[in-house]
């Protein structure tokens, strides 16, 4: 959920929350006073009705209009005085209908006698009022969260674009181009410092590769120079007098460790030029014709080891350098001949989703390893960087592999849409 999206929705409820708690409160707050007019107004009929009486030592006559009402009844001649304000209903007699009132009770006394008088006040106009209260503060609430909300979409929308743009520069950022992230003008502060910060680290990075970069040139080339040293002197040695048995072993330790280190020394620099993306001749290639030649090229190792191998290719078309293609295929061709049992089974199928080598073989218990660089079984005789390039190679041009094993066959797959 992007950022924007949260804050909305957390503005949104809150200031609903907000809204809602503070229209009821107003409401009960108009309704008080409205309910404290009507008792003022019915205190001063009161003091009206008392002065009446005191005056004329007699009753107002009894009255029955349509907003108020005044009427009359004998009490004991012990009773107390009361006075109390309550919430009623009447008859109005022109609408023939029941009315909310405020009423007033009260005592008057008239010659030794306690005599209640019931006052009476309609409560429509002040529920009609209440009402019209109400609505508004609804009508006031709900243009309020339709503003917060649009605000949120659209102006918080242009605040944030300085920082998805310096997102999107991010994401498509390549060291081995030297491009720098320049983010957009802005007068925020954050996204500034934000910026700054991005520029600074992509500076750093691409400082850092260089100097990988410079390093690894440098060991490449100061490593293939004594390598070839080595090689020569061993062959001019070669050609030199007879040697003894156990001369001879050791010149040949020293023929194939000096073998395994430029095996050693080319796998490692061809894993930096793929993760630098340095091998720039991508083009397209016919999968199907590559295929079928790598299995005529290893036909004399299958029939070596007595392998069966049953062939399944579709028509494909891949865009990737045909020298990386050709690594692939012979990392996944040796590693099933490899680890194969003798007299075991190759099966090999193409189709447009994706490439799947299956071979017989032993159990393998270090799958989760299977592509760390260095990675490979006791009984291996390589130097375990074959399937570490491979991912590399996948990786670098968006493919996925994995790896599965059912029933005594290990399955290598390549999807070339990873995304289906």
């Amino acid at each position: 959920m992007k950022l924007s999206t949260q804050y909305n929705r957390v503005n949104i409820l809150i200031s609903s929350i907000i809204l809602i708690i503070t229209g009821v409160i107003y409401y009960f707050f108009i309704h008080l006073i409205l309910t404290n007019k009507l008792d003022k107004d019915l205190a001063v009929e009161e003091e009206e009705i008392r002065q009446y009486t005191n005056t004329y030592q007699k009753l107002p006559l009894p009255v029955s209009y349509l907003d108020q009402q005044v009427s009359y009844s004998n009490l004991p001649v012990n009773s107390n005085n009361i006075r109390e304000f309550s919430n009623t209903s009447y008859l109005n007699q022109k609408e023939n209908e029941q009315e909310p009132g405020r009423t007033l009770v009260t005592t008057v006394n008239l010659n030794n006698k306690n005599i209640q008088v019931t006052i009476t006040k309609s409560r429509v106009e002040s529920e009609d009022l209440v009402r019209v209260i109400l609505l508004i503060t609804l009508g006031v609430t709900v243009i309020l969260l339709v503003s917060l909300f649009l605000i949120n979409r659209f102006v918080l929308s242009r605040l944030w674009m300085p920082f998805y743009n310096t997102l999107k520069r991010i994401k498509s950022f390549e060291v081995t181009k030297m491009e720098a992230v320049n983010g957009d003008p802005t007068k925020i502060d954050e996204f500034i410092e934000l910026n700054q910060s991005v520029d600074a680290m992509a500076n750093r990075v691409k400082q850092d590769y260089r100097e990988l970069k410079s390093f690894t040139d440098n060991a490449s080339h100061e490593m293939m120079t004594p390598l070839a040293v080595i090689n020569s002197k061993l062959d001019s040695l070669l050609q030199t007098e007879p040697f003894t048995a156990q001369q001879g072993a050791l010149l040949e330790d020293i023929y194939q460790a000096t073998g395994r280190l430029s095996r050693l020394h080319q796998s490692l620099l061809l894993l930096a030029k793929i993760e630098n993306n340095l091998i720039m001749d991508s083009q397209e290639i016919d999968l199907k014709n590559l295929v079928e030649s790598k299995v005529r090229q290893f036909q004399e190792l299958f029939e070596r080891s007595g392998l069966a191998t049953e062939v399944k290719l579709s028509n494909k078309t891949v865009i990737m350098s045909r020298y990386l293609a050709d690594i692939v295929l012979n990392n996944l061709f040796s590693n099933a001949v490899r680890h194969n049992l003798q007299g075991g089974k190759i099966v090999i199928e193409l189709s447009d989703t994706g490439l799947v080598i299956s071979n017989t073989g032993k159990n393998f218990n270090e799958k989760d390893r299977l592509f760390d660089r260095f990675s490979k079984s006791n009984e291996s005789e390589g130097m375990g960087l074959g399937l570490a390039i491979t991912k590399q190679v996948c990786i670098l041009y968006g493919y996925h592999i994995t790896y599965s094993q059912m029933n005594d066959m290990h399955q290598f797959s390549i999807f070339f849409n990873p995304e289906d």
